[in-house]
């Protein structure tokens, strides 16, 4: 193999290998329904409730121009409400925004601050349900002192004993005020990946 051929192989292994390294996870999800915020639908009878469990899962991924990383909250608590087959209010989850992890420890520090969650003004999350179609689940996502509802697609599992939801959608973080570009050469990508594994256990 001649040096130009042996170079033009190795700068296309180079492009290859980069062109992967920033992909845009949000490629790869549907991305959720953002509007303002709404009512949730009249209460309905005959609702069973269940409780959010300690397995569940609640996590995110953000990415760069160059990279991407995973996260996620170690400490949230809330109930499902079923009626009819279908999760309906007042469900309610209520993350503790401090528990949050990364992959990296200085940015799990970074993400903390004013710059982007600013957990010390903003302690917690919620998500309330509002209403459920036979598909799609809706509620409002109060985030970084920001409220607006959302809409997305899961996967959800009903028995007597638990409820299971599952979820992969993406959400574009200046929605909800978190606009903080990054450096220029290193941009920040506005969308996060949101994924959702919750388990809820019928109550004693």
């Amino acid at each position: 193999m001649t040096c130009s051929k042996t170079t033009s192989l190795l700068a296309f292994s180079f492009i290859a290998l980069f062109a992967t390294g920033c992909s845009n996870p949000a490629d790869e999800t549907e991305s959720a329904k953002v509007g303002a915020a709404v009512q949730a639908v009249k209460a309905v009878a005959d609702v069973k409730t269940y409780a959010i469990s300690a397995d569940s899962k609640i996590s995110f991924v953000g990415s760069k121009v160059t990279g991407s990383h995973d996260g996620g909250f170690n400490s949230f608590d809330g109930s499902i409400a079923v009626a009819g087959g279908k999760i309906v209010p007042p469900s309610k989850v209520t993350i503790q925004m401090d528990s949050l992890w990364s992959d990296s420890n200085r940015l799990t520090g970074y993400l903390k601050n004013a710059d982007f969650f600013d957990v010390e003004t903003f302690p917690t999350a919620e998500f309330a349900v509002t209403s459920m179609s036979d598909s799609e689940i809706t509620g409002n996502l109060t985030l970084h002192g920001v409220t607006k509802s959302i809409t997305f697609s899961p996967e959800v599992s009903v028995s007597d004993d638990a409820v299971s939801l599952s979820a992969e959608f993406d959400i574009m973080r200046f929605d909800f005020g978190i606009v903080y570009k990054g450096k220029v050469d290193d941009l920040i990508r506005d969308e996060v990946v949101i994924k959702l594994d919750v388990v809820a256990n019928a109550d004693a």
